[in-house]
């Protein structure tokens, strides 16, 4: 039989059909007809564009910086909007609503009213419609759903329901975690669709037919509620090999006609046998090919046309018995036909790490990558938090006042952005990972201003507020100079906090007075030299001030700080500090024992159960691989692999020389492990936990091994291979060396194959006690050896992976000799039945720490008669220790977003995690709520709304419940529950009522 010309086959076989769709409307209704009986392949055209990796978020979008990588997204989006506006058969998913958004705002409005049109069509499906597509395992789980959200957002509000994303797109993260798939199915998606996933595991699946499940993600959330059905793609999200028509591209084109490089014969035939040999791992007569990779579509007609003529001769195979036939289709056109299929899936309980794509290629080197990044974009969120809260309390006045135009919308996409897997992770390039920090300092800058306006409207004060961000290295221009200044320590917190504050000062002696006058113990210790050495020539303290401020729920408190004569400045130093021969420190809580001939950490007591374990902390190197012949994969910003098992300790003998600083509000015992390692063992009064500061770098690297460094601690617990990590700061996942339970591990890597993302904590246990370790940011964790645990602090590195980034991870810092970085383990001894009630509220206090804000004090009143606030709490009353003021942020004028969540998992606690009962009509004192609506967790949906498929499982289909019937007066929350509200309030007259305490 003659073989028609591809545009006649084009309009002979897919013309009605793609006219029907068009004229369908958007949403599974809008899919293309299937053949029923055959082979249905989904062609899902896609590109999948990284909000920064090898150049910036700005180099992507406008195309510069070509020589660093060919991308364009503006071309894109161009390209692809003109090819789809001229054939109703194609359709597109697009995943990056950064990217969307910003080439939006360009557009004219016949652009504008025409892609409107294809989205209606069904025609452009979004998929994921996050701000970016995120990171799972260095991502906090805050932040996650503040950056879909606020992608979903857009899309909502710009197109309409057509767009919201019925999938989640997640075909590039390394890895991927449960409490993200919770999420997912806590926002309205219906399935979830994921590319990379460890080797053994997908050799594994393909065997058994297995590369779509069920994932229940939740232990605690009723099922289906955290059900998701989850698709592991063919060749990660590429297309098959040989059928790449990008520019970029070196696969031959489709041939046909009567050209003498005519080679449909072959293209088909190839096609046909990929088609059948994917098939075999697939349970349905239908498969998906992803028909695309990372920026392409620059030159959309390239794969259109190519695709055209594939599907035009690939079909006409049927003529002569084929069971081949092939689509243009989606994500959610594919997951639909799954659904149709009626079939019964396996159901998944665990997560997808840690990752490798090859025998001794772990993915878990970027659990640490770029420490100090990863802790500023903990910070970055913790500030936009606050930000949030203040602008949602104080309305208006927050965005206009006295200090200009606020505006919290430049930090919040900025830390969306940062969300990106390749930002938080590590694993782009250092000019781009500079960008990242200066579009997160622009955002704090933005925020700051609201902030200023937020505070004087509040409190009635126009002050000459003072925002320090090198507290960490004492540094602070006003303290150091300043006789007299006033500290406001804001909490986000819905329950009241005690926090140490720490500030710069030259003084020798300090009053310092709260809220009502009354004076505040406070103490005055010498600057330590591991914090001289990494100011780097900023700020000039020699001394510290230390006072323990309090502040209540969702609000602040005003300290007073006066010098108190300047005398000798030498007179209340005249005791040095000393050589630690006494062998602990100790206060209310918790008791530390030294080795008092090494310095090392011996033994923790917990002084209220009555309970002690030996535990030895120290800290180690592991000498990175070089990839050399013999071993060619070597460590760099996303692999780990170390040259050996065993650590190097960084000490270079068993002493670690310490000294003592003690008085009545701290204990703190300094320790040098190393010219480039040193750490602060700290207990302040009143605190039941103990306080690691560590400070580790410039990694030397002249003996031409790259470093990683790990803090390890052993103990005597029996653990069995067994350590528990968290899952993007949520849920807690046990983890067992040398296993994986959903299939038989081969263990190539001893050490890297064990490390597993720590979000905020890690633990280990025995059958009565428990040791966690809480982090202040994303870190590398394991339990390499029985009774201990490492995290990984640091990492510098002289060789790529090869994964891409095509530079090594060698971090120079400020002063180009190398990254110096420093940060905080806070250590819980506790019986493993109240563990988590020690750990959990801990966790978030960590994470959405305290704000100090600083002024010279003698500010001139904000309003005519406004009365003046020194303490203020939006809240009428603290929230329960179970509940977590997860968001609270400004929506629509007069409108106000609220998210609380139940911050235990069932059965962990025999208090915390039982369920509790909110009155949200009376928890606010800021303003009064005069309407509320429960929403989806994305907030772009009404809970009652919200409709999922359902799946079947062996023992049958799980159906959902019902939204409960919202009465404010009575919100309860189950363990691990989020519940999202919609707020419309009326805001209280500044200082007025029980605002002010």
């Amino acid at each position: 039989m003659a073989v028609p010309g591809a545009a006649a086959l084009v309009l002979l076989l897919l013309g009605e059909a793609a006219a029907a769709a068009a004229a369908a409307g958007c949403g599974y209704q809008s899919c293309p007809a299937t053949r029923p009986g055959l082979l249905n392949v989904h062609l899902v055209a896609h590109t999948h564009n990284d909000v920064g990796w090898l150049k910036t978020v700005e180099q992507y979008f406008y195309g510069a910086r070509n020589e660093l990588q060919h991308a364009g997204v503006q071309y894109i989006l161009d390209s692809v909007v003109a090819q789809l506006a001229a054939d109703p058969a194609k359709r597109f998913v697009y995943a990056e609503v950064a990217f969307l958004a910003r080439w939006w705002r360009q557009q004219d409005e016949a652009t504008r009213q025409l892609v409107r049109q294809l989205v209606d069509q069904g025609r452009l499906e979004f998929v994921l419609g996050g701000w970016c597509m995120n990171d799972e395992a260095a991502a906090h789980y805050g932040p996650v759903i503040e950056q879909l959200a606020l992608g979903r957002r857009f899309l909502r509000r710009t197109f309409g329901g057509c767009a919201r994303p019925r999938v989640a797109w997640q075909i590039d993260p390394f890895g991927h975690a449960r409490e993200q798939a919770a999420l997912f199915a806590q926002m309205g998606y219906d399935g979830l669709f994921v590319g990379r996933v460890d080797q053994q595991d997908k050799a594994a699946r393909q065997r058994l037919r297995d590369m779509e499940l069920l994932w229940r993600a939740s232990g605690s959330l009723q099922p289906p509620a955290a059900d998701l059905f989850t698709g592991i793609l063919p060749d990660v999200y590429n297309p098959p090999s040989g059928f790449c028509w990008d520019q970029l591209c070196s696969d031959p084109p489709v041939v046909d006609g009567d050209s003498e490089e005519n080679n449909v014969d072959t293209i088909v035939t190839t096609f046909l046998g990929i088609a059948a040999d994917q098939a075999k791992q697939y349970r349905t007569n239908h498969i998906i090919m992803t028909m695309g990779s990372d920026f392409q579509y620059e030159n959309a007609n390239l794969w259109f046309k190519n695709m055209d003529k594939l599907i035009a001769h690939v079909n006409a195979r049927q003529a002569n018995g084929s069971r081949v036939h092939v689509l243009y289709s989606t994500p959610s056109c594919y997951l639909w036909e799954l659904h149709r299929a009626n079939l019964s899936w396996s159901l998944k309980t665990d997560d997808f790490f840690p990752y490798a794509d090859g025998p001794h290629q772990f993915w878990t080197g970027y659990f640490t990558s770029r420490p100090a990044f990863k802790r500023y974009e903990r910070l970055s969120n913790n500030f936009l938090q606050i930000c949030n809260q203040l602008e949602a309390v104080t309305g208006p006045a927050a965005r206009e006042g006295p200090y200009g135009s606020g505006d919290g919308s430049v930090l919040r996409e900025a830390v969306a952005v940062a969300q990106h897997h390749d930002a938080v992770t590590g694993t782009e390039k250092q000019h781009v990972a500079n960008d990242y920090a200066k579009q997160l300092a622009a955002g704090w800058e933005a925020c700051q201003v609201l902030v200023a306006n937020a505070l004087a409207s509040i409190s009635g004060i126009k002050e000459n507020f003072i925002f320090c961000n090198a507290l960490n290295v004492s540094t602070c221009p006003l303290t150091e100079a300043a006789g007299h200044f006033i500290v406001i320590l804001y909490n986000p917190l819905g329950r009241r906090v005690s926090w140490p504050v720490r500030l710069p000062v030259n003084g020798v002696s300090y009053a310092v007075t709260d809220p009502q006058g009354q004076p505040v113990p406070s103490e005055v210790v010498p600057v330590s030299r591991f914090t001289r050495r990494l100011r780097r020539d900023r700020g000039n303290a020699t001394r510290e001030l230390i006072f323990q401020a309090s502040a209540p729920a969702v609000g602040f408190s005003t300290f007073t700080v006066s010098q108190l004569g300047r005398g000798d400045p030498h007179a209340r130093l005249a005791r040095p500090p000393v050589s630690l021969r006494a062998r602990e420190i100790q206060n209310e809580h918790v008791r530390v024992l030294f080795d008092p001939l090494t310095g090392h950490l011996k033994e923790i007591q917990n002084l209220d159960k009555s309970i002690s374990l030996p535990v030895f902390q120290s800290f180690y190197w592991y000498n990175a691989s070089t990839g050399n012949e013999e071993n060619p994969q070597a460590s760099g910003a996303y692999i780990f692999r170390p040259n050996r098992s065993e650590p190097f300790p960084v000490s270079g003998s068993k002493q670690v020389p310490t000294y003592l600083v003690k008085n009545a509000l701290v204990q703190e015992v300094y320790q040098n492990f190393s010219s480039w390692c040193s750490q602060v063992v700290r207990l302040y009064a009143g605190q039941p936990f103990v306080e690691l500061e560590w400070t580790v770098g410039p990694i030397p690297v002249a003996d031409g091994w790259g470093k990683e460094i790990i803090s390890r601690f052993e103990t005597t617990l029996q653990t069995n291979a067994r350590f528990y990590t968290d899952s993007n700061g949520r849920q807690i996942l046990e983890r067992r060396r040398d296993y994986r339970p959903t299939w038989n591990l081969s263990q190539t890597e001893p050490v890297a194959g064990n490390y597993y993302p720590v979000n905020s904590r890690i633990y280990i246990k025995d059958k009565k006690f428990q040791l966690t370790v809480l982090t202040d940011r994303s870190q590398g964790g394991s339990s390499i050896i029985d009774g201990s645990l490492e995290l990984m602090v640091h990492r510098r590195l002289l060789y790529d992976d090869a994964r891409g980034v095509g530079e090594p991870l060698q971090e120079s810092g400020a002063d180009n000799k190398g990254l110096v970085v420093r940060g905080r383990h806070l250590v819980l001894l506790d019986t493993v039945e109240s563990a988590a009630d020690q750990h959990r509220p801990l966790a978030q206090q960590e994470f959405m720490a305290p704000y100090v804000v600083l002024a010279p004090g003698g500010g001139s009143s904000y309003r005519h008669g406004q009365p003046s606030l020194q303490q203020f709490s939006a809240l009428r009353r603290e929230l329960p220790p179970n509940v977590h003021l997860l968001t609270l942020a400004p929506w629509d004028p007069g409108t106000v977003l609220l998210r609380l969540e139940h911050q235990f998992e069932k059965g962990e606690s025999a208090n915390g995690s039982q369920p509790v009962t909110l009155d949200l009509l009376n928890l606010f004192s800021a303003f009064t709520i005069t309407s509320l609506q429960e929403m989806n967790l994305a907030a772009d949906q009404q809970r009652d709304a919200v409709t999922r498929l359902v799946w079947n499982l062996a023992e049958g289909p799980v159906r959902p419940q019902p939204a409960p019937k919202l009465d404010p007066k009575s919100v309860t929350l189950q363990p691990m529950e989020i519940r999202t509200f919609l707020a419309t309030v009326q805001h209280a007259e500044p200082g007025a009522g029980p605002a002010g305490l």
